[in-house]
């Protein structure tokens, strides 16, 4: 049986980690994470980490012993590179490239223990929320949950002399808006207003 798994975005050149990474392809697990214990470079903690995570999900997922497993395939792949510049002699610039690597990891077993089958997780119930929604301002909650939105209040008319009152312009004493009735723009008078 094999396992797999994978750590994206590391920040590191794949060149550095590939130095890492063909040291302990096909070791045992263990001797591979007591070799990277001991190895001086940055790039050993993300593998050991990696390799950490593929032994879990073996014991966890599978019931395996990580005393029966090896390292069969590790690979590291050059991810996204970001461009930066840094400022040199004469106003030049020149470019900076800071690259990622993808690492994939392959564990299987030395001595094989036949199929096996993933573990499944218990779901025997839909996931509801517990409690009643949220009420939001400005926002009312149905009996069926469905919101409504309440209508912005607009400034109040006077429907038989056709003057518009706006509380906020009422404070500050600006001008009112008459309309008359004849037909466009003709018909509209501005008064200031008294007092």
């Amino acid at each position: 049986m094999e396992l797999k798994a994978s750590a994206k975005h590391i920040r590191m050149s794949p060149r550095k980690v590939r130095l890492v990474a063909d040291l302990v392809r096909s070791l045992e697990v263990g001797k591979a994470l007591d070799q990277l214990r001991f190895i001086n470079k940055w790039a050993a903690r993300p593998i050991a980490k990696l390799i950490n995570s593929a032994l879990a999900n073996a014991e966890h997922n599978f019931d395996l012993d990580k005393n029966n497993l090896y390292i069969k395939k590790i690979t590291v792949d050059e991810g996204t590179t970001l461009h930066r510049w840094m400022p040199r002699a004469f106003g030049r610039a020149t470019p900076i490239r800071k690259r990622n690597s993808h690492i994939a990891i392959v564990l299987a077993e030395i001595k094989d223990s036949g199929p096996r089958k993933a573990k499944k997780l218990k779901t025997d119930k839909p996931f509801k929320l517990a409690g009643q929604p949220k009420q939001d301002e400005g926002i009312k909650v149905g009996e069926k949950g469905e919101g409504k939105k309440d209508k912005i209040k607009a400034p109040e008319q006077k429907e038989k002399t056709g003057e518009i009152i706006d509380p906020r312009r009422e404070a500050q004493g600006g001008h009112s808006k008459i309309e008359g009735g004849g037909r466009g723009f003709t018909g509209k008078v501005f008064r200031r207003k008294s007092g």
